[in-house]
């Protein structure tokens, strides 16, 4: 997730309003082409190193206990009683495709409750360890709050299986005041829903008997009817610290807990609408929300896409800088003569007294890793998850699949090869890169290039873990009480796919390297192989101007100086 320092966390929160960093987008069972439940999640950060997490199941002796350790700092919290058996997890999947991710909002900064054990990188490990639905893992994270305390920042969670997603969203309620606030809301099938930073439950049906429950009742979360689970006191707290004082059934989580403010909308909350937009048109008319303008015209929890999406959509979306709308971070100046849609930091930026801001997209410069979980729930649970990882910028990198009951960890993504100050050579986190950076420096033409192997290899991955889905399957039908060779036949395929990305991508940064070294592009035959002369010399190589739009702005800053003066 974030490895980040925790003051640096807190000293963004508060100087920031927000860290202003990960994006979860969820994709219903319903809202998909083949029936997956989708859901992705950017790990932004500066300082955040990209590498796959795993934990191996295990059994656990009675009297058991766990230590549990700031997920963003390593300072030790404190330990919890160990349940008797651990699931696997990979990333942020387990082998019984469950999938949590994570968004930071802050919130309300008073709330949080530094004598309190579970934090909230700690909570989605643990939780994944030990539930086996969407629903259970709801019920997990927040029992462990309540009998342990809360420990981070406000906090939005998407949490999934192969069946249905939700959204919880979660607050402290200050020190000494063990326990959080919380609203879980269950998307609908066939919708698809996201947050990025900002809280977004707003107002829910109090308790009703059917539908809508508060946690004195949390066992009936497992009652399909059951679509909203609530911390019993979420309104009380509320009341009794000053936030809100209008009648129960006008209660909003959000505008109590984290009130939306420009940073709210435009650095968070347009991340979302970005990801609306291109499924329903009609959300344009949020445009003056997503931009800041209008703090009253929020947009939905969820909306009903106007046609089905798959991986690749999905993967794409993770992609956006806004292109095609007025936030479009290609578009201006700032973008150079070669459309690059990124702006180094600070996001705020002042001018003559005047404060300005950089865009924040989806895709960021920033992302340690980032993925795309795939739920799939008419195969086996072995079977069924497939975690789509990758490191670096989403824009310029390329997702692998990891199936979700693999027993080892593919050594270009394995923990401790390489860190943030220590380069690897068999690290893909530094073969993205690298890359990337040489993609930033002509991005539309590099870029493109980068994308062409990119959607080649994912489609590629894709059909061929439709042959690996079917030659596991069979595996499985012969023998059900023994998955063993279902499981290696699945980890080997995930460790040769890195693999063979890891040497696909030296390939590219090879080519890349030679065709556009020093603002050069070199000219290549209709096969692909770089031209040469009669005498087996390089042919010259194409020298590309810059767009007229950018010597427009030479002019405008150094026109006089630069004019050609003829004699």
């Amino acid at each position: 997730m974030k490895k980040l320092l925790a003051f640096t966390l807190l000293y963004l929160a508060v100087a920031a309003g927000s860290a202003y960093a990960c994006s979860n987008l969820i994709v219903t069972k319903g809202a998909s082409k083949d029936g997956s439940v989708f859901v992705t999640y950017t790990a932004d950060s500066h300082s955040l190193y990209g590498e796959l997490y795993f934990w191996a199941a295990a059994k656990h002796k009675p009297g058991a206990m766990r230590a549990i350790k700031e997920w963003d700092s390593g300072k030790p919290l404190g330990v919890i009683k160990e349940v008797p058996e651990t699931y696997r997890v990979i990333g942020n999947m387990n082998e019984h495709s469950v999938v949590i991710g994570e968004t930071t909002y802050t919130g309300r900064t008073e709330l949080i409750d530094t004598t309190a054990i579970m934090d909230y990188g700690s909570l989605i490990y643990v939780t994944l360890a030990r539930a086996k639905t969407a629903r259970e893992a709801v019920k997990t994270m927040t029992g462990l709050v309540a009998e342990y305390g809360y420990y981070s920042s406000g906090e939005s969670f998407s949490i999934a299986d192969p069946n249905e997603a939700w959204i919880l969203e979660m607050i402290g309620k200050g020190p000494g005041n063990k326990g959080a606030v919380w609203v879980a809301v269950r998307i609908p099938d066939g919708y698809i829903s996201g947050h990025a930073n900002q809280a977004r439950i707003q107002t829910f049906p109090l308790e009703n008997g059917t539908t809508s429950i508060s946690s004195k009742n949390i066992d009936r979360i497992f009652e399909p009817a059951v679509e909203i689970v609530y911390a019993h006191d979420v309104i009380s707290v509320a009341r009794e610290k000053g936030y809100f004082s209008g009648k129960d059934e006008e209660f909003s989580f959000s505008d109590t807990y984290n009130p939306v403010d420009f940073g709210g909308a435009r650095f968070c909350d347009a991340r979302v609408w970005s990801f609306f937009r291109e499924y329903d048109k009609s959300m344009d008319n949020h445009l003056d929300y997503a931009m800041g303008k209008n703090l009253k015209n929020r947009m939905p929890l969820y909306i009903k896409p106007d046609r089905k999406l798959d991986l690749h959509d999905v993967a794409h979306a993770m992609r956006n800088h806004f292109e095609g709308t007025p936030l479009d971070m290609t578009a201006d100046v700032g973008a150079g003569p070669f459309k690059l849609p990124y702006r180094w930091r600070p996001m705020e930026w002042n001018y003559n007294g005047t404060t300005f801001i950089h865009e924040r997209a989806i895709a960021t410069q920033q992302t340690g890793w980032w993925y795309v979980a795939q739920c799939r729930s008419w195969l086996p649970a072995a079977i069924g998850g497939v975690f789509w990882f990758s490191v670096d910028d989403p824009a310029t990198s390329c997702l692998t699949p990891v199936y979700c009951s693999s027993t080892t960890v593919p050594q270009p993504f394995a923990v401790g090869n390489g860190d943030l100050l220590t380069y690897s050579e068999t690290a893909a986190f530094w073969l993205f890169t690298r890359v990337t950076h040489f993609a930033y420096l002509r991005y539309d033409a590099v870029s493109a290039e980068i994308q062409k192997v990119q959607q080649d290899w994912e489609k590629t991955q894709a059909e061929k873990v439709k042959e690996i889905d079917q030659k596991a399957l069979a595996l499985y039908n012969k023998s059900k009480n023994n998955t063993s060779a279902v499981v290696k036949v699945l980890t080997d395929y995930s460790v040769k796919a890195a693999n063979d990305l890891m040497a696909r991508w030296k390939q590219l940064d090879a080519y890349l390297l030679v065709k556009y070294a020093d603002g050069n592009v070199k000219k290549e035959t209709p096969d692909g192989k770089f031209k040469r002369n009669a005498f087996g010399l390089p042919a010259s190589p194409s020298q590309p101007p810059y767009p007229q739009s950018w010597y427009k702005a030479i002019v405008y800053d150094a026109g006089e100086k630069l004019q050609e003066i003829k004699q």
